[in-house]
């Protein structure tokens, strides 16, 4: 019997060791609730991963909406630029000199007659001693013929004068033409300033060149029985081809002659000054203000932005998509786990 018992205890240890792995096999394949499992970590990932997904979205919309931005920036600048070249902006640069080029005076004085001409200084006319009278002719005098230059038809006669010349001196000009009769009820001599004697007198087709000037520059008047004051400024105009043009602006003021001869005449006398109004010569061009080159910087950071927000979406889809990949990866992991 004891030994009966003995070999009994021997093998029961085996049997017992069969029964607790069998103990512990069963509970192993029992399903435990979610709370037992631990599926609190995959919920919380879950959530982070969701806001990326969400802050990602909220990027790559900002990121279209400045590419949209970009994309009108181009356009305005485009725009713009070609409205700038269609509309130059005029700018006017005013440079001093001290002598400027002796001006031609072209007048046409028609029956009247020069009694006298001379250069005074400083602002300073002495006194008419015999007014009415010839008197000295002082300035240097060119008289042209030549056919009008809008009929063709009918010949002119001019008288071209030297204009004053030191503007710091202010030099001026002072002539007095006489007329001793009119058939009209008031009396005037034309003229016109053109902008180099000297290049009148180095001309060898005078008449072509006083037509010329008739063509292009605008004519005056000065009246008899005054005294004409003209300041002169002078305005040089650069066109679009490179060619430069010359006008004159200019200040007129009239001042009434008293006429103290003992008897009293039916001529007419004829006063006029001409001077420089300043030592500036007044210089107008068009500038296009858009520049090309900032233009072309501007457009290569616009794009070089627009490269870079595409670049950077790219990437934030990329992103996107590949945490997708790695959620539904986890997703069916635990899945396949509980399964």
């Amino acid at each position: 019997q004891l030994s009966e018992d003995v070999e009994q205890v021997s093998e029961n240890p085996t049997e017992e060791r069969e029964g607790d792995m069998e103990v512990h096999e069963d509970s192993s394949s029992v399903i435990l609730p979610d709370g037992e499992l631990g599926t609190t970590t995959p919920s919380l990932r879950f959530s982070k991963t969701c806001l990326k997904n969400v802050f990602s979205v909220i990027l790559l919309f900002i990121y279209l909406l400045l590419m949209a931005v970009a994309v009108f920036l181009v356009y305005q600048t485009i725009s713009d630029f070609r409205e700038k070249l269609k509309h130059p902006v005029m700018s006017v640069t005013y440079k001093e000199v001290s002598l400027y080029d002796a001006p031609g005076i072209a007048f046409y004085p028609g029956k009247a007659r020069l009694l006298s001409c001379k250069h005074h200084y400083y602002d300073h006319i002495p006194p008419l001693i015999n007014p009415g009278q010839p008197g000295d002719i002082e300035c240097t005098t060119q008289r042209i013929n030549y056919t009008d230059p809008f009929t063709n038809q009918t010949m002119k006669y001019a008288l071209v004068v030297q204009g004053p010349r030191d503007v710091k001196k202010r030099e001026l000009v002072f002539l007095q033409f006489h007329l001793n009769e009119t058939d009209q009820d008031f009396s005037a001599i034309d003229y016109l300033l053109f902008s180099s004697f000297q290049e009148f007198l180095s001309s060898p087709e005078k008449a072509k060149f006083m037509k010329d000037c008739e063509s292009s520059y605008s004519s005056w008047k000065f009246s008899g029985g005054f005294r004409t004051w003209v300041k002169m400024s002078l305005v040089k105009t650069k066109e679009e081809d490179g060619s430069e043009t010359v006008e004159f602006k200019q200040e007129t003021s009239v001042v009434n002659y008293i006429d103290q001869r003992t008897k009293p005449r039916s001529d007419q006398l004829f006063f006029v000054v001409f001077e420089w109004k300043d030592p500036f010569i007044q210089t107008v061009q068009d500038i296009i203000t858009a520049n090309p080159w900032n233009m072309i910087a501007l457009l290569c950071g616009i794009f070089l932005a627009l490269f870079k927000a595409a670049d950077f979406a790219k990437l934030s889809v990329k992103w996107m998509i590949k945490i997708r990949r790695r959620h539904l990866k986890r997703t069916r992991q635990v899945t396949n786990h509980i399964s």
